[in-house]
């Protein structure tokens, strides 16, 4: 349980330096794109690279060339996929998803929220997360094409007499979930 054989230990420390080094040898190659998480697809490699080199350290059974072949592979296909995301707008369209608004000058979009599958406390816990104790100083929520979202506040002495009354279970926002 706590130790198997000596092979086993020079194995793991053999394909661990070599696999770590190419690793980097091939980020380094296929440049900072490949981890940017910029979409699900970028999220999948970032993953994918990390499960390869797990396996490659840990599983017997995978051998390093193997290891090293797939994390080849993964690089050239994000490459394949940035490459014809750039040159084609319909490529782009079908892998990668769209920022949406969610709250736009204070005020929660429901058919986005219920497109985006985000509840309003959901949302609420979001802005209470970036400082916001009310909707009313929020300009903008966006969920962002790589699931992160971006808060925008509304600017200092904005006007906001062009908001529309907001529904008391819009505003102020709810404090627990």
């Amino acid at each position: 349980m706590i130790y198997q054989d000596w092979a086993g230990l020079a194995r793991t420390l053999i394909v661990g330096t070599v696999g770590y080094v190419f690793m980097v040898f091939a980020l380094r190659i296929s440049g900072n794109r490949t981890l940017a998480k910029l979409n699900a697809f970028d999220l999948a490699v970032s993953v994918a690279f990390g499960s390869v080199f797990a396996s490659m350290l840990l599983s017997e059974g995978v051998a390093l060339v193997e290891g090293i072949l797939a994390i080849s592979l993964l690089c050239f296909l994000q490459f394949l996929l940035a490459y014809f995301s750039v040159r084609s707008n319909k490529f782009a369209s079908l892998v990668r998803s769209e920022p949406v608004i969610l709250v736009r000058r204070g005020k929660i979009q429901p058919q986005a929220i219920y497109e985006a599958r985000l509840t309003k406390r959901e949302l609420f816990a979001i802005a209470r997360s970036h400082g916001h104790h009310d909707l009313k100083d929020i300009d903008l929520i966006i969920l962002e094409s790589d699931g992160g979202f971006s808060v925008i506040s509304k600017k200092k002495g904005e006007d906001q007499s062009d908001d529309e009354e907001s529904d008391d279970d819009d505003n102020p926002l709810p404090t627990q979930s």
